[in-house]
């Protein structure tokens, strides 16, 4: 009933919105796609073949010679199906032949030798000498100051030789003055 039935005064109308049934709808059988139908991914059988793959590297110094790696590649799987001897990535496993039979050799005996006197003042020579010696190297120094002073020194002509740089002659000079 709308408003513009009232003012026509027509209640006589009858509805005939749900006189109408719907329709029973046709029923449908269940059907299920395999697994290649079913993806969204492509085309599945584009994506399962395998590509063979090439490569090829040029040799160094230490393994001259063109280097080839060739790998067969797959949508899930992938081998190598040859590599040439000397690219990277490969470990060498060298067998070492020991022709002793496991026998150990014998140990040489080494014993410390009686030294010279001689020998052994040509090594104190070294200033490492007497590091650990109480007093360090300032008491060796001193010992052979004390020995150098012992022995008679030989007289000189001059009564002074005067080192360079040294003032002690103009030192002289002003005290004359």
């Amino acid at each position: 009933m709308g408003l513009f039935d009232r003012l026509l005064g027509g209640s006589n109308s009858v509805s005939v919105t749900n006189q109408a049934k719907p329709a029973k709808k046709k029923e449908e059988e269940a059907f299920f796609l395999d697994a290649d139908t079913s993806s969204s991914m492509g085309d599945v059988q584009f994506m399962r073949r395998s590509n063979t793959i090439r490569r090829t590297f040029p040799g160094t110094a230490s393994s001259p010679g063109n280097k080839e790696l060739i790998d067969e590649v797959a949508s899930m799987t992938s081998r190598r199906e040859m590599a040439t001897p000397g690219l990277g990535g490969e470990v060498e496993q060298t067998v070492e032949t020991d022709l002793t039979g496991g026998v150990p050799k014998p140990v040489k005996k080494t014993f410390a030798e009686q030294m010279s006197r001689a020998e052994l003042d040509q090594r104190m020579k070294g200033s490492a000498v007497g590091v650990n010696v109480p007093g360090g190297p300032a008491a060796i120094k001193a010992q052979k100051d004390e020995q150098s002073a012992s022995q008679p020194q030989p007289s000189s002509t001059s009564s002074s030789v005067a080192k360079p740089g040294d003032i002690s002659a103009f030192k002289g000079w002003v005290k004359d003055l």
